[in-house]
């Protein structure tokens, strides 16, 4: 099957990207480098085209009442205008489905942001279970996602008069080249930022404006190459990795996403039966006192002979220096215990540490 393209990828062919697979999207992997990309991030701004994440639409009489019986988090904690993290999750294990983000526009309007690999699922079990009058649509193609992430993000939004300033997990509507374009204080990066969702068709030019206003802040293309080393100094989990239909959120201390009082959602009884019993093995974080770098599925030990779980997600963080993790462990290790990974055949020694890993910023007022 032939890879989709961003609206945008003849300007990052253009920029000397490298790419790779994503979900079913050919997307840029780096462009100068993963860690010069990570930096700029971290001391100023980058700007990531994430067109392959999901846009679903959910309309009609009772809308938010019917996502809010599907999805974990509870749609009442938040207003018009906001938006929140939440998982799908499947009826019968508990497992997760996708993690994605659901912004509220009306009490008969939302928006779904699934990761691209998991679009068509999510979008087939809510078809599935809608009641009449319960139109969701695809717009998985149709727009683009440019997260623009860094302590200068404002400034680069402010130059193209887009709104800034609200708070985190919120959002505005707002003109740009005739289109309305969904700017939200939200981002996967840790830092503070924006994620803008456009039509296709004003795609180039929003892009295109963005690094030129950002060039005053050495402003960076970023591919998703640093979108997961920064992830990972923050903890977020990955779907396909960290979480997944093997992976619960109970497992993946991800309890703070549900809504345990709700009257429904999927997978509550299995999730609610796990909690009570307390997981087996749950996600912690883990940071190298040496050189090693984690990768995932790399064994995790107690001791050399006492194998404890497996990494989900490790990387080399720009930030520290050195390697932290992701590690799927036996639930009875504790912080601040020392394991062994094996890399490569060599054993290193890791931390048992609780993210994030570095100090976020992603609800610091602009600088």
């Amino acid at each position: 099957m032939a890879l989709k393209h961003s609206a945008l990828h003849d300007r990052h062919v253009a920029l000397g990207a490298k790419f790779s697979e994503f979900g079913g999207w050919e997307m840029p992997l780096e462009y100068s480098g993963v860690v010069k990309e990570h930096t700029a991030v971290r001391t100023s701004v980058g700007i990531f085209d994430v067109s392959h994440l999901g846009k679903l639409v959910v309309r009609g009489d009772g809308a938010l009442e019917f996502v809010n019986s599907c999805l974990t988090n509870d749609l009442g904690r938040i207003g018009k205008g906001q938006a929140q993290y939440t998982l799908c999750c499947d009826d019968a294990t508990g497992g997760v489905v996708d993690d994605l983000i659901v912004y509220l526009k009306d009490d008969d309007h939302l928006l779904l942001v699934p990761n691209a690999a998991n679009t068509d699922e999510v979008l087939r079990r809510l078809q599935a279970a809608a009641p009449d009058g319960i139109e969701i649509t695809d717009h998985h193609e149709s727009h683009v996602v440019l997260a623009v992430q860094g302590t200068r993000s404002d400034e680069v939004l402010d130059a193209l008069g887009l709104p800034t300033g609200h708070d985190y997990m919120s959002f505005a509507e707002a003109p740009f080249g005739g289109e309305d374009v969904v700017v939200c204080r939200t981002g996967y990066t840790g830092e503070r930022g924006y994620e803008l969702i456009a039509p296709n068709d004003v795609a180039g030019e929003l892009w295109d404006r963005l690094l030129e206003a950002g060039a005053a802040y050495d402003v960076l293309p970023c591919g998703l190459g640093a979108r997961d080393t920064l992830r990972t100094e923050m903890g977020y989990p990955l779907h396909g990795q960290d979480i997944s239909l093997e992976i619960t959120p109970v497992q993946a201390r991800l309890g703070w996403a549900i809504g345990w009082k709700k009257d429904a959602f999927w997978g509550k009884a299995a999730l609610e039966a796990e909690r009570e019993r307390g997981p087996v093995v749950t996600l912690r974080g883990l940071v190298a006192t040496g050189r090693g770098i984690p990768r995932p599925h790399m064994s995790v030990r107690l001791a050399r002979d006492l194998p404890i779980g497996e990494i989900t997600s490790g990387t080399f963080s720009p930030t520290l220096k050195k390697g932290v993790a992701l590690a799927l462990i036996n639930a009875q290790v504790e912080e601040g215990a020392e394991v062994s990974v094996d890399v490569r055949g060599r054993e290193e020694v890791f931390v048992v540490t609780k993210p994030p890993f570095v100090q976020p910023g992603v609800r610091e007022e602009a600088s």
